[in-house]
């Protein structure tokens, strides 16, 4: 059995509701969300319960935080639901305050790329080009998880399932947003999609199990520590 030497998971946030809007005051930019903005995203006829930049957080901080991507084994992008694309750097330690991350954010869309602290000034998050499956791996599965997919399958099942012909890296398409579907956002490059629950999973829950599904296939609990990425703090 052959296949890839070093395999990984690559995992797209997808239709996240990341947007900057100017301060009322007219002189600062904000991150979009309804606890600041609730009249404006009225007035524009756009659903509140729709603008959840906290989910994008909330799956980030699962995402970095697991033994998947400390080993080297997870990539991670996002793309907003006015198709920016943002790659984000394994090393990048994600704010823990939802405050802090807004602002990180609407740097981010701003300048275009968000540096680490210290003297190497390396780039822990930036805007992409677009299409999204030019930063996929040639060759890669690409599936889509939704609680209404007719396929169900465990979360491990489902890695196994990627990796007959041997070890090679995955792309897995997850849902940033509270409600609806993200097949028809992806159903140009979409190959399978896949309901891994019986019941209705937020997107942090879902990236979880996905990441144990493929810590445990790949063995990441094996692999020494000294292996482990260290994470470094964004400069803001």
């Amino acid at each position: 059995m052959t296949g890839e030497s070093n395999p990984k998971l690559y995992v797209l946030l997808d239709q996240a509701s990341l947007e900057s809007v100017k301060a009322a005051s007219g002189k600062e930019f904000q991150l979009l969300n309804p606890d600041r903005h609730k009249d404006r995203i009225l007035k524009s006829g756009i659903d509140v319960s729709t603008v959840r930049p906290d989910i994008a957080h909330q799956c980030l901080l699962m995402l970095l935080d697991s033994p998947l991507n400390r080993t080297g084994k997870l990539q991670v992008f996002i793309r907003t639901r006015k198709n920016v694309i943002i790659e984000v750097n394994p090393k990048t330690r994600i704010p823990r305050t939802f405050d802090r991350f807004c602002g990180l954010i609407v740097q981010l869309l701003h300048k275009l790329s968000i540096h680490a602290e210290g003297g190497n000034r390396e780039k822990l998050l930036k805007v992409v080009k677009n299409p999204i499956t030019r930063h996929f791996p040639i060759g890669a599965p690409i599936i889509a998880t939704s609680f209404s997919a007719k396929e169900q399958i465990k979360p491990l099942q489902l890695a196994e399932s990627t990796q007959k012909s041997g070890p090679q890296s995955v792309v897995i398409i997850i849902g940033a947003l509270a409600h609806g579907s993200i097949v028809d956002t992806c159903k140009e490059f979409l190959q399978r999609t896949v309901s891994i629950s019986n019941f209705p999973l937020s997107a942090a829950q879902t990236c979880s199990r996905i990441c144990t599904a493929f810590e445990e296939l790949w063995g990441v609990e094996d692999i020494l520590s000294e292996k482990t990425a260290t994470q470094v703090d964004v400069c803001t």
